[in-house]
Order: C-alpha cells, then sequence, then structure tokens
C-alpha cells in the first residue's frame, strides 16, 4: 500500500499536515487553547502514515492548484451564504447610502453578522468568540482619552500653532501637514480630523487662500501620521492586539516612514498648488490673536463641553470655563465695571448736590447735617460695589486657576498613558485606566463626557469580526492566499511590490480594517518561516501600506470622509472635496509615500 501511495493524496496530505499545523499554532495563540482543528490535523497526521513520503516536485502546477482550492473551500453552500453576507457587508461599508438598502455602515456590518449565523456559515458560540474585546477596549479608552483632551483645549492650542508667525500660503500648508500628522498620531486620525476641519477652513478664508489644498493635506496627513503608532487608527489597533509587537517597537519601525512620508506629501501638494499658492504675497500671517479668537470662538461653539462651574450666572461673558488665556475679555470686564462705578458714583454726587440745595424751613446745620448723612450712606454704597467687585475678581482668577490645573492634569494621565504604552503595559488596560481616571478627576457625573464616544464605531467593529470571521470560514481567503503567496514573499523586492499592490487594493476595495483582518495573520505565518524579524516586518509592512492606501481615494479612509462632510456641512465656509479632485492628488501621492517607505522599513 506504502508503495502504491498516489502522490497527489501524499501530497495533498502533506500539505493539509502543514497549513492545520499553521491554523492550530495561530488559534493556540489568539485563543490561549486547542482548537477543533487540532483533532482535524491528528486525524490528517493518522492518515498521512499509512503513505510513503512522495516528492511533490513531480505534480502538475495546475493540479497543486487544484487540489489546494478543494482542499481549502468550505461546502459549496456555506460558500455561497457565506460569500453573499460578506458582499453585503461590504457593499454597505463602502457604500452606506446604497439607493436599494440606506442602513448606514454600522447596520451594515450588523446585517452581515447576523447573515453569517443565520446562514450557518458560523455557530453564535463562534460568533461571541470571534469579537476582540482587547480592539474594543483600546478603542473606547482612546476615544474617552481624546474627548477630556478636546476639554483641555489641545486641539486650540494646535490650532493657534499654526498660525503662529507663519508667512504665507506654503507655510501654512506645511504647518498643516505636520501638525495633523503629529496630532493623529497621538489622538487618532478621526478625532484629528473631526476637530481641525472647520478651523483650517476659516484660516484659509479668512487669508483669502483656496481651501482645497489645505483640506487634502489635513485628510492626507493624517493618515500617513496615523500610521506610526498602534493607537493611530483601527487597523494599527487590530495588528498591535494580534501581533503582540510592543507600542515601542512599533513606533521605532513605522517612525521614519512616516516621517518622510509627512515631508514628501506636503511636497506633492506645493508642486500640485504652487501657482495658486503662490497669487497671495508672501507676507506675515495677520494676528496671531484675531486666527486665535477664531479658533476659540469654533471651539466654544462646537466641540467643547459647557462650563459647569460657573460662580455667577451673569458671568458668560466673562471668560469660558476652558480658557487659559482671558486676559483681553478680563480688561474688558474690569473696564466695563469702572465705567459702571464711574456712573454709579457720579448718579450718587447728583443726588447728593440736589438733596444738599437749600430747601425751606431747614436751616443751614439741619442742611449740613443731612448733606454728611446722606454723602457717608453713598459712600459707604461705594465701597460695598468695589468690595463686592474684588470679590468677584478673585472668584475669577481662582476659577481660572483651576482651570489650568484641570488642563495640566489631563496632559499628564494622557503623557503617563503614553509612557504605560512604551513600556509594554497592556495597551487596552492602559488606555481604560487613563480613561477611568480621567473621569473620577473630573468629579462630575461622567454621562455627558462618555456620550461623546463613538458607540457606532464601536458596534461597527463587533460585527465586521464576526462577518470577516465567517468569510474566512468559507476558505475563500485562504485559496486566494495560496494561489498569491509564492509571488507575495517579503524577502524579495518583487514580492514586496505584490503583496503591497494587493494590500493597496484590497485597502481601496474592502476597507483597510477588513483587509487587516483577512491578510494579517496569513501574511505573518508566511514571513514567519524566514524569521521571526522578518514576521515583525511583515506586521508593520502592513500597518503602513494598509493606512497609507487610504490616501489614494476619497473612499479609501474615513479620515477622508469625515474631512469631506465637515467642510461641506460648514455653516459658515462650506466647500465640497469632490471624489476626482482627491484622486488627482491622493493617486500619485500612495505610490509615491508608499514605496519610498517601504525601503526605509527595517
Amino acid at each position: 500500500m506504502m508503495a502504491d501511495a498516489d502522490p497527489v493524496v501524499v501530497w495533498t496530505l502533506e500539505h493539509l499536515i502543514e497549513s492545520c499545523g499553521a491554523f492550530a499554532s495561530d488559534e493556540r495563540r489568539r485563543h490561549g487553547q486547542e482548537t477543533a482543528s487540532n483533532s482535524f490535523l491528528f486525524c490528517a497526521i493518522d492518515c498521512t502514515i499509512h503513505f510513503s513520503p512522495t516528492p511533490t516536485d513531480s505534480l502538475n502546477p495546475s493540479t497543486k492548484i487544484e487540489f489546494i482550492s478543494k482542499m481549502a473551500l468550505a461546502p459549496t453552500v456555506m460558500v455561497v451564504l457565506g460569500s453573499l453576507a460578506f458582499g453585503i457587508f461590504w457593499i454597505l461599508a463602502v457604500f452606506p447610502a446604497v439607493p436599494f438598502l440606506p442602513i448606514g455602515r454600522t447596520a451594515g456590518s450588523l446585517l452581515g453578522a447576523m447573515l453569517m449565523v443565520m446562514f450557518r456559515v458560523i455557530s453564535p458560540e463562534e460568533a461571541y468568540d470571534a469579537i476582540d474585546l482587547p480592539i474594543l477596549g483600546l478603542l473606547f479608552g482612546t476615544m474617552v482619552v481624546s474627548v477630556f483632551l478636546e476639554r483641555a483645549d489641545m486641539f486650540k492650542y494646535l490650532g493657534k500653532l499654526l498660525s503662529w508667525k507663519s508667512r504665507g500660503g506654503k507655510d501654512l500648508l506645511f504647518r498643516v501637514c505636520l501638525i495633523s500628522a503629529l496630532s493623529s498620531a497621538l489622538f487618532t486620525n478621526d478625532t484629528c480630523c473631526v476637530v481641525l476641519t472647520e478651523f483650517i477652513l476659516k484660516i484659509a478664508r479668512q487669508h483669502n487662500l483656496p481651501p482645497q489644498p489645505f483640506l487634502l493635506a489635513l485628510a492626507s496627513s493624517a493618515n500617513i501620521g496615523s500610521s506610526a503608532t498602534p493607537i493611530g487608527n483601527p487597523q494599527n489597533l487590530v495588528i498591535a492586539v494580534q501581533s503582540k509587537i510592543s507600542f515601542g517597537k512599533f513606533l521605532l519601525g513605522v517612525l521614519p516612514p512616516m516621517l518622510l512620508g509627512v515631508f514628501l506629501n506636503a511636497a506633492i501638494l506645493l508642486i500640485y498648488y504652487w501657482k495658486k499658492l503662490s497669487d497671495e504675497k508672501d507676507v506675515e500671517v495677520a494676528s496671531v490673536s484675531a486666527v486665535a479668537g477664531i479658533g476659540d470662538q469654533y471651539v466654544a461653539s462646537h466641540h467643547r463641553f459647557s462650563p459647569a462651574t460657573m460662580s455667577h450666572k451673569d458671568w458668560d461673558s466673562m471668560v469660558p470655563c476652558s480658557s487659559v488665556d482671558g486676559n483681553f475679555a478680563h480688561v474688558e470686564t474690569l473696564r466695563n465695571r469702572r465705567i459702571s462705578t464711574e456712573s454709579y458714583s457720579h448718579s450718587v454726587s447728583s443726588s447728593k448736590a440736589e438733596l444738599t440745595m437749600p430747601l425751606n424751613g431747614f436751616n443751614e446745620e439741619a442742611q449740613a447735617s443731612m448733606s454728611y448723612t446722606r454723602s457717608g450712606s453713598s459712600m459707604k454704597g461705594m465701597k460695598d460695589e468695589i468690595l463686592f467687585y474684588s470679590s468677584e475678581e478673585k472668584e475669577a482668577t481662582i476659577e481660572r486657576w483651576k482651570v489650568l490645573l484641570w488642563n495640566w492634569l489631563v496632559y499628564l494621565v494622557t503623557i503617563g498613558m503614553l509612557v504605560s504604552l512604551l513600556m509594554g503595559v497592556n495597551m487596552s488596560w492602559s488606555a481604560i485606566t487613563a480613561a477611568l481616571a480621567l473621569i473620577v478627576l473630573d468629579f462630575k457625573d461622567a454621562r455627558p463626557c462618555l456620550e461623546k464616544v463613538s458607540y457606532s464605531l464601536l458596534i461597527f467593529f463587533c460585527g465586521m469580526f464576526i462577518t470577516v470571521d465567517g468569510f474566512n470560514k468559507t476558505g475563500i481567503p485562504s485559496a486566494l492566499w495560496d494561489l498569491m503567496e509564492p509571488y507575495a514573499r517579503i524577502d524579495t523586492a518583487s514580492g514586496t511590490a505584490v503583496l503591497a499592490f494587493v494590500i493597496l487594493f484590497l485597502s481601496n476595495v474592502a476597507s483597510n480594517v477588513p483587509t487587516v483582518l483577512l491578510l494579517g495573520a496569513r501574511v505573518a505565518a508566511s514571513a514567519a518561516e524566514i524569521s521571526p524579524a522578518e514576521e515583525t516586518r511583515a506586521w508593520l509592512m502592513l500597518a503602513w501600506v494598509s493606512t497609507v492606501a487610504g490616501n489614494l481615494s476619497l473612499l479609501g479612509s474615513a479620515a477622508n470622509l469625515i474631512v469631506c462632510e465637515q467642510a461641506r456641512r460648514s455653516q459658515s465656509f462650506g466647500y465640497n472635496l469632490s471624489f476626482l479632485t482627491h484622486l488627482k492628488f491622493g493617486f500619485p501621492s500612495t505610490i509615491i509615500v508608499t514605496g519610498i517607505g517601504l525601503l526605509l522599513m527595517r
């Protein structure tokens, strides 16, 4: 029997053992327990020992492909139904307002998950197990910390930094690229785009500059900058949790390509819009305080909590609760109080003069006595008013110091979270701990703060985890990867180019987070066969390419859509950023930045 063994059967079983072993190892690493695949693996080993080892080189390549596909794919009914469920999820994720089912991305992900369970592609228990709680915890914690940083005027100060001693449109464009990249690496790209879009529109309009290059700079640089840290964007969260790469190692691996990518992206923008930005004189941008005033007004009206502790109900016009730079408002308030005090003193003096005039029936002594009495009363009233105003000024000073102390506490807690991440502490619990520390230090009802968390995004992730896991169980991703793997190995330049192209394509067709979920484990397993260092490089390469791929088209990244929608809906400075406008810049920028960044990644 051993001598008569069919070489095709032997090769198939050997490949089956190898695939099952890799899958079982990956499942043990992810879940910490044996999976059902182990029993299948042992069964395959038991069958294989009855056959003699036969070289697989004698097999026809087309025969290999045919047997791999048959072996990897699930039953036909499961493949069809699973593909249908994933297709519905994909359409609603990429086109959330599709006419025949305009239910949005979040509901679309839940619909895809429900169909996977209803079609019995996966069981309910497997669906629950597919949800990655560490990723959700890290995402929730970073969102809460971002809300408190917003309250602490972090983004207002970033806005002021944009206009501080700036000269002309080109300088402003470069600053937008640099500040949006750095802030998105620490506060996520979506948060950066939500807060800074309208502020940048106002700066461009104030200085008669075209908004288009600044909006493109904000969105593209936010995407590039977010690639540098595990907390910069959702796909990096997935990669960091699944790969178990430390925060510091992740940062050191992607930071050089990120910095060079930001400069290249800014250079491409300047080349594209040099003439439009040169129409304006390169003179020093008008008063920083004027732009800062715009930022204060915008932050106060759009992205800040209402003042929670005010000592007097009529002080709303004096100093915002979260504003530290309140000198101008304070001077105006003192000036108003001085005028009102002078008016009051003048009216009292007039009344005193009238009352001390000679009256019929009163002698001079009586008049003098009355004049003295009323003069004393008016002086006492003026003294009370001055004391009252002094106490109010003292309370205002105390209030401003409280706000300043609170802002610094928020910054210190955030720095502590970043230090913990750099030291290798569990990322999910570090973010959750920082979020809860800020809630406790705030010492008030946390509901207004927690209401700003994007729970729809968390629900979208839950549905997406289930849908992608069900699609993986159909065997289609594994079959496709088996066909492509020989040409996409990262130890060769051609293999790296092919893999980068596949990631770019899938990130724009299926979105970057599903792409990472579909390819991550497979790309890492292929690289691990070369060396552990190559496995780490494969994860970092996936993070870099899938993130920068968001710049290729308007639909490639949520940050792009946020900037587009925020600009279009702006009541005072509305601007429509079209798909073709973004594509003309995004395509060459993405190819150049991705390619040069890969050369620096080691």
